[in-house]
């Protein structure tokens, strides 16, 4: 009996102590009031981390963003007076006079070539560099050609476009003296329309292939070497290891980068063309960058020029999307 009693009270403590508790309110704040201190915590710990995030958000913001509010002047008749919001509206006036224009088309015909031939020559450069450096096997010999072709990135445009006309100067320029030795005359290339254009895509070539190959050098990188000992193993020579291992490695980084460039085609830079032009070379060098810049600011015609940064910028992100569209029905690598 005594037994049968003690199992039945500890049977009853069992019910007892199985039996839920509801929970206190305050219990339920904890968590989150624990979840909220421990992400500050983490904040705090690596807070240089987030310091290398944040400086980059901030200028996006300060020089990407918040710019864009000043886009409404290409729809205003813009007053300095009266500002941004106090001046009145004109609607399409100034898309309307921009197709008008007798010499925006030629400008724009020399936009876009420019870029498909810098596009056509400047893009696959780096990528063979890159395939040509992975292939070299003298240390010392790779260090050195990886340094002089990274050298010219980190020289100045100005600095660029002022070895560009010394050493193309008719009088004085290197390639006058070679002209002029081999019984030649010489030539003033920086007077000549038509070698604008080639002089621009291939400086640019010269001054950002080492720079650009980069990417391309860190992707070759990442390829897994037993793929090179089964093609050792296999007897294939080192053409057919580019073809077959390194190219389509490097596929997902180049459709990238192709689809970055074609979004920026309209955006050829200011600086360097406009170091350039002469009155000799005008018809081929001016570009929307620099007429934006001349009608804009020297002109002081500010909704005029606004409204040809946004007709450029929106072809940009046209082709960007299209661009995008169709790399992502072809293979699988896009941007999103």
């Amino acid at each position: 009996m005594r037994a049968t009693k003690r199992e039945g009270e500890s049977a009853g403590m069992e019910v007892t102590s199985s039996k839920a508790v509801p929970p206190n309110p305050s219990e339920r704040v904890a968590p989150r009031k624990r979840a909220g201190t421990s992400a500050g915590r983490k904040i705090m710990k690596h807070w240089q981390f987030y310091l290398l995030v944040f400086l980059p958000l901030l200028y996006i913001i300060i020089f990407k963003y918040i710019p864009m509010f000043g886009v409404i002047i290409a729809f205003k008749e813009y007053n300095v007076v009266q500002g941004i919001l106090g001046s009145p509206w004109v609607g399409l006036k100034y898309f309307k006079q921009l197709f008008e224009v007798p010499f925006f088309w030629q400008y724009f015909k020399n936009t876009l070539e420019i870029s498909l031939y810098g596009m056509a020559i400047g893009f696959p450069a780096p990528i063979i560099l890159a395939l040509a450096l992975n292939e070299i096997r003298n240390g010392v010999f790779k260090k050195s050609v990886q340094m002089v072709t990274y050298a010219p990135y980190f020289i100045s445009t100005v600095v660029i476009v002022s070895i560009l006309i010394v050493n193309l100067s008719p009088n004085v320029g290197l390639l006058s003296n070679a002209f002029r030795a081999l019984g030649w005359e010489p030539i003033d290339f920086m007077g000549k329309a038509g070698f604008f254009k080639t002089i621009y895509v291939f400086s640019d070539v010269w001054q950002f292939t080492g720079y650009g190959a980069i990417i391309y050098i860190a992707a070759l990188s990442g390829v897994n070497p037993d793929l090179y000992e089964a093609a050792k193993v296999d007897g294939a020579s080192r053409f057919q290891k580019i073809i077959n291992i390194d190219i389509p490695s490097l596929i997902p980084v180049i459709v990238i980068l192709l689809i970055l460039n074609l979004g920026q085609m309209m955006s050829l830079g200011f600086e360097k063309i406009y170091l350039m032009q002469n009155p000799l070379n005008q018809n081929t060098s001016e570009v929307i960058s620099t007429y934006v810049y001349k009608v804009g600011l020297l002109g002081a015609n500010f909704s005029f020029s606004a409204a040809i940064g946004l007709f450029n910028s929106v072809i940009n992100f046209v082709l960007l999307i299209l661009v995008n569209f169709i790399s992502k029905k072809i293979s699988s690598n896009s941007l999103w």
